[in-house]
């Protein structure tokens, strides 16, 4: 049975350690649920690609098991920044909310996933599937040192995923992918008083902003998704205001849908900076493809029916963010994601979950791990 007085007192000390990322040092709190895991009983290990970015898996299995399914919250968290009006790390306890820096993302789903095993031990629960928890490192700065490397190293090789970073019991069974991309402009260098005789970066880099943010982008329409955005993240260039400037760069943040293969986004950008742009080069920072899983796999319908069991009203979801879940994707791991932490908090000064989410959350959490099958 989920113990209340036990899991509000765990999210207060996770939250308690400092897991900034960055600048990024998880080790504190791989290290204390290391040893709060083990207490357990269970089988633990460090995974570490970096130092002081380990990585804690934990096992909750039977030798004549043969299927796995993995739970993962992450371990780190944003920066606080300077604009609490309370201590982050305080822990502090009002009007039925826990407030701290990762309270919502994700340090009480971590605490609802640890308490969920801690019950499972306790009252001797069989499940027909090994149990796999992994508390990653690094997932708010790309989970290069983290899920990235468990997956690719084959340390996790689940036959499922339940990704534990989402909200107010949303069930994330969609989510748009990105492109990251930097694109550097030449021009021609002259003074400023005759910017005829020279050829201006940034009048270049404005047109082709311009047209590729009023291109009407075709896309596939998706019901828990909202259409393709382009966010213009960063403008540079030039070196003086009497000087034509022969330089200029911007970085485009591309959020597309189901549907849509990042080359075709690329093709139209490139055939836009053909047409004003001599001398262009493209840099891409990142791609994630988007990510979609029927509404009707088991994943889905056996947490849907865990929290209709523990009377929440589940909400399928798509993420307009990036998640981990596409990951799981490149594996042809299934995965949906999902959590208990309040919705508008994550990222935010003075960032808080509600205890009776996190108690409902836990309680979800164990129905599900104890209902769930493998087809």
């Amino acid at each position: 049975m989920i113990n209340k007085v036990r899991l509000i007192k765990l999210t207060q000390k996770l939250i308690k350690i400092n897991s900034e990322n960055p600048p990024g040092n998880e080790a504190p709190i791989a290290d204390f649920l290391r040893r709060y895991i083990e207490g357990l009983g269970l089988r633990t290990r460090i995974y570490e690609f970096q130092k002081n970015r380990p990585n804690l898996v934990a096992y909750l299995e039977r030798p004549e098991n043969t299927r796995a399914l993995l739970i993962t919250p992450h371990l780190d968290t944003v920066p606080a920044g300077k604009s609490w009006t309370a201590d982050p790390f305080a822990a502090k306890i009002t009007n039925h909310k826990i407030y701290g820096l990762g309270a919502t993302d994700c340090k009480g789903n971590l605490a609802c996933a640890v308490e969920a095993m801690n019950s499972l031990v306790e009252d001797k629960k069989t499940l027909d599937y090994n149990l796999i928890f992994a508390a990653t490192a690094d997932e708010e700065c790309g989970s290069d040192r983290g899920l990235i490397p468990l997956l690719d190293k084959k340390i996790l090789r689940p036959d499922a995923a339940l990704v534990l970073d989402a909200d107010d019991f949303e069930i994330i069974i969609t989510q748009k992918g990105l492109i990251h991309l930097k694109v550097k402009i030449e021009g021609k260098r002259a003074h400023g008083a005759y910017p005829y005789l020279g050829v201006n970066a940034i009048d270049i880099a404005l047109d082709v902003i311009g047209r590729i943010k009023r291109h009407k982008f075709s896309y596939r329409k998706n019901k828990y998704l909202k259409p393709p955005t382009i966010n213009v993240g960063t403008l540079r260039g030039g070196d003086k205001v009497n000087v034509v400037a022969d330089w200029c760069e911007f970085e485009l943040d591309f959020r597309f849908l189901p549907g849509t293969r990042p080359e075709d986004i690329l093709g139209i950008l490139k055939a836009i900076l053909k047409k004003r742009a001599r001398n262009f080069k493209i840099e891409i920072l990142g791609i994630q493809q988007p990510y979609s899983i029927s509404a009707g796999h088991p994943l889905v319908s056996y947490l849907n029916n865990a929290m209709r069991s523990c009377r929440v009203q589940a909400h399928l979801e798509g993420s307009e963010g990036a998640t981990v879940i596409t990951f799981f994707q490149d594996k042809n791991i299934p995965a949906i994601a999902s959590g208990f932490g309040s919705a508008g908090c994550a990222h935010s000064s003075n960032e808080y979950a509600k205890i009776d989410n996190l108690y409902k959350g836990a309680q979800v959490l164990e129905k599900f791990l104890t209902t769930y099958k493998f087809l």
